[in-house]
């Protein structure tokens, strides 16, 4: 099995069991090994008392990236820190999509960046993701 065969079938496992994601409509548009980019649109349920969206909502798209990316080598993993930066707001109706990306990955440790755009490319917000690998995987390993 090829890397990328690898993280394609260890992203279906984790996606299937999902729920959280699968609710609020998301949809894992790419997945490689250390990468992953998800997507959702926004609608109204997800908009705060100042007309935008909840930064909760955009926490858990870039939180979603971060975890496919994270989990692509057949290890379970498990966030250990994230921070994020709101750039600008994004409002009911725009499709934000969210990629994340390896920067480091040794031992059970990792650190993944993930950016959030709007529909225009526009950066909604940066998100910073350190990772820790916890006993288990996705698949059955090979003998």
């Amino acid at each position: 099995m090829t890397a990328q065969d690898l993280a394609q079938a260890s992203a279906r496992a984790m996606w299937q069991d999902d729920h959280a994601s699968r609710h609020l409509g998301m949809s894992l548009d790419h997945i490689a090994p250390g990468v992953a980019t998800v997507s959702m649109s926004v609608v109204a349920a997800m908009s705060n008392g100042h007309g935008t969206t909840h930064g909760g909502y955009i926490f858990t798209l870039a939180d979603t990236a971060f975890a496919f990316a994270c989990n692509s080598y057949n290890q379970r993993v498990v966030a250990q820190h994230c921070a994020i930066s709101f750039l600008i707001p994004s409002r009911i109706g725009d499709r934000l999509t969210a990629t994340a990306t390896e920067v480091s990955r040794r031992g059970r440790s990792g650190i993944y960046d993930v950016r959030v755009t709007n529909q225009h490319s526009e950066p909604v917000a940066e998100f910073r993701g350190h990772s820790r690998v916890v006993q288990g995987t996705h698949l059955p390993l090979e003998e």
